[in-house]
């Protein structure tokens, strides 16, 4: 007598949210992906974590590990029956650095539990709790989705758009340099007020951002991605953010640049070759001893993709 198991592998892009002038409701997905992959099925509460590459030093049991807890976090919330498994995460996403690396571990984790427990859901049910476990839409969203989204969650119903890919001329350069900023310190950098000019700016760039990017208005993008609501304080939080954004806007080709989610990476859209943003953007983290990396990435990424198969076992 043979039983039947799937086997299930999730493959989830990188995010940058806020795009400067859009916080907490604009981001896109990038062409750099962690890959999760359930390699048994286990009894249930019983949970098996392996990671290669990005955490593999940190994330050494399945209680750190952010697919299996968001797992078990969409089981209890659909009040469905969720056996245990383990898995191998292939990570290669930097942490904490603004890249969505665990927005793409609760998308995974939803997912995971929508397919092993026969949930269901619908598009819109599975970014609702994908949103629920994170806390704020705008990397889960675009994770999900791919593209660039635009999104609005109240704390119990969301609203999103997917809007259109940057054209194949464009690229992405992501530079990451070798410091960490936890999301909850760049929250807590933030003040509590802030002045209501301040307020009208933002919601005049980031209207204007997203028409921009609905009508492939690219020459739009450095005044659109402008901001005075977070980065002016998320910038002090690593060395050289008080001047690289500065410095790569002025660059030829460089159509507009922001800190990545809540930082430290910072991250450029170019159209044509974008080699000079990218050494000016390394350039700079190195005068101020920091080393750091670059990605060259597409700007029209895919969302989460999830494969399941079903393995005859003795």
């Amino acid at each position: 007598m043979t039983a039947t198991a799937p086997i299930i592998r999730v493959m989830t892009p990188a995010t940058s949210a806020n795009l400067g002038s859009g916080f907490d409701s604009l981001g896109m997905a990038l062409s750099l992906y962690n890959v999760f992959t359930v390699t048994e099925l286990l009894p249930k509460g019983e949970f098996r974590s392996d990671v290669i590459g990005e955490g593999a030093r940190e994330l050494t049991s399945a209680d750190s590990n952010l697919v299996v807890q968001s797992y078990i976090d969409a089981c209890r919330m659909w009040n469905v029956e969720g056996q245990g498994f383990g898995i191998v995460s292939h990570n290669v996403i930097p942490l904490c650095r603004g890249l969505g690396s665990s927005a793409g571990a609760v998308v995974a984790g939803v997912l995971i539990a929508d397919s092993l427990c026969r949930v269901g859901a619908s598009e819109t049910d599975l970014l609702r709790m994908m949103t629920r476990i994170e806390g704020h839409p705008d990397n889960v969203a675009p994770c999900y989705l791919g593209g660039m989204t635009v999104s609005a969650w109240d704390g119990q119903d969301l609203r999103y758009v997917r809007f259109p890919s940057l054209p194949g001329d464009m690229h992405v350069v992501v530079a990451v340099p070798d410091v960490r900023v936890r999301t909850k310190d760049a929250r807590e950098a933030l003040p509590n007020k802030v002045e209501f000019g301040d307020a009208v700016f933002n919601l005049g760039r980031a209207a204007l951002l997203t028409a921009a990017w609905a009508a492939g208005r690219w020459d739009l993008l450095s005044w659109g991605m402008d901001d005075r609501l977070h980065q002016q304080y998320r910038a002090r939080l690593f060395p050289g953010g008080d001047v690289i954004m500065d410095r790569v806007r002025g660059i030829p080709g460089c159509l507009g640049v922001a800190i990545s989610g809540s930082g430290p990476s910072v991250i450029a859209l170019v159209k044509g070759k974008p080699r000079l943003v990218a050494e000016a953007m390394c350039a700079t983290f190195s005068e101020y001893g920091v080393d750091s990396l670059f990605f060259v990435l597409e700007g029209n990424a895919d969302g989460a993709r999830i494969e399941t198969r079903i393995d005859a076992r003795a």
